[in-house]
C-alpha cells in the first residue's frame, strides 16, 4: 500500500515549528524552497558553527503522523509542522526504512532518506516532557530507539502537496540501518 503526504511546512527563519503551506517546492540537491535549513552544505543553526563545509545530508525532515496519535494518547497536543519537519507522512513506516531508500512524492520529487532525525532539548521547550516521549532507550543493551522522524537529500525537485502519494523504493540488500545525522 501507497503512503501519503498529510502536509507539507517550512519556514525561511530558525524557528522551532514550521508554518503549514498549500505546497513546497523540493530543489535538487538543496532542499525545501525557501526553507532554512535548505543548501548544499550544513544549514542546521548550530551544527553550521563547527561543520560548516559539511555536505547537507538534512535537506528535507519528515516525521510520520502516527507519532501524533501516539503522543496524543499520552496527553501531548501536536500537529504537522509544529516539530519541525517539512513533510509529514500517514502510512510510511519511515523509522523502518533502510539508509538510501526512495521516496517518490507527488508526480516527479524524489528524495533519498539519510538517516533519523536526532531530537533535541528544544522539543522540550516545545511541550515540557516532550523529548522523553521521541526517543526511547532500551534497559537491557542501552541502544536509543528514536521516533522524532527521518532526514533525506532531495535527488530530484518538484513540487509536493498534502494528498499526494508516496512511493517507497528500498535499495539493493543488504540494507543499512538508519543512524543519526
Amino acid at each position: 500500500m501507497a503512503g501519503q503526504v498529510a502536509a507539507v511546512s517550512r519556514d525561511e527563519t530558525y524557528t522551532f515549528s514550521k508554518t503549514n503551506r498549500d505546497s513546497v517546492t523540493l530543489l535538487t540537491g538543496l532542499g525545501v524552497a525557501g526553507d532554512v535549513h535548505a543548501g548544499e552544505t550544513i544549514r542546521h543553526q548550530f551544527r553550521m558553527t563547527y561543520e560548516p563545509d559539511l555536505p547537507n545530508l538534512r535537506q528535507v525532515h519528515l516525521m510520520h503522523e502516527e507519532l501524533f496519535d501516539e503522543l496524543a494518547l499520552k496527553g501531548f497536543e501536536v500537529s504537522a509542522g509544529q516539530l519541525g519537519e517539512n513533510i509529514t507522512t500517514r502510512e510510511v513506516d519511515l523509522l523502518g526504512l533502510p539508509t538510501g531508500a526512495l521516496l517518490h512524492l507527488g508526480e516527479q520529487a524524489v528524495i533519498e532518506v539519510t538517516g533519523l532525525r536526532n531530537p533535541c532539548a528544544k522539543i522540550n521547550d516545545f511541550r515540557k516532557g516532550l523529548l522523553g516521549e521521541v526517543f526511547t532507550i532500551d534497559p537491557e543493551s542501552g541502544g536509543f530507539t528514536f521516533k522524532s522522524g527521518v532526514m533525506a537529500v532531495v535527488r530530484r525537485g518538484g513540487v509536493v502537496r498534502p494528498g499526494d502519494p508516496i512511493r517507497v523504493e528500498t535499495p539493493p540488500l543488504p540494507h543499512l540501518p538508519l543512524e543519526r545525522v
